[in-house]
């Protein structure tokens, strides 16, 4: 090969590494692609069938969890909340979802006074056991009743994480409690950025 020639192969791979699309730095695990949790269809507080077509346009942050939850579920729906605020005005194409995993305690209108707190425009979905059932196990969320000591009272196990998707709809990340607002903010202007 002579120097002309060289140059030339380098020149052009150069080119085409320069152009490659670059795949975004998520803090959040990048899940696109995943065969699981591509949409959900359940009542919101007002009892109207809800799905991921509903917020077409928008980046949607889905948690499962219950009102009664001590700490992760609020912490989490603060996180998003928070995040929405970093964003300034794109906060407003970020829709935060909240998913009871206690229908029995999670009555329509505690949940929408729940989920009041964190922003007026927070859903939350509410759907028979067997729903929520059908729902977790296709997201592949762990959930289950924590008897506690008197009856009646009991706590509820579950996952903590959100799952993150593009404002096309599609299923993009997997993000652990305790990230943090910052770094779910950084993931969200990712997302928005590329839509």
């Amino acid at each position: 090969m002579n120097r002309r020639q060289a140059i030339s192969l380098l020149s052009a791979a150069l080119v085409v590494g320069g152009c490659a699309e670059s795949k975004p730095e998520f803090k959040a695990v990048d899940i696109t692609g995943a065969e699981h949790a591509k949409d959900f269809q359940l009542p919101d507080t007002e009892g109207r069938m809800r799905s991921l077509k509903d917020f077409h346009g928008k980046a949607v942050v889905l948690f499962f969890g219950y009102t009664q939850c001590p700490d992760v579920c609020p912490t989490t729906l603060n996180e998003i909340a928070e995040a929405k605020k970093l964003l300034g005005a794109d906060g407003a194409k970020v829709q935060g979802i909240f998913v009871t995993v206690d229908p029995e305690r999670d009555t329509p209108e505690v949940l929408r006074a729940y989920v009041a707190n964190f922003g007026p425009d927070f859903v939350a979905l509410r759907g028979t056991p067997e729903q929520t059932a059908a729902l977790a196990k296709d997201f592949k969320i762990f959930y289950k009743k924590s008897e506690g000591k008197t009856s009646g009272a009991y706590t509820m196990d579950h996952s903590a994480a959100s799952f993150v998707y593009d404002p096309q709809g599609r299923l993009r990340l997997y993000t652990r409690y305790g990230t943090g607002t910052q770094a779910l903010a950084d993931d969200l202007r990712l997302l928005l950025k590329a839509a």
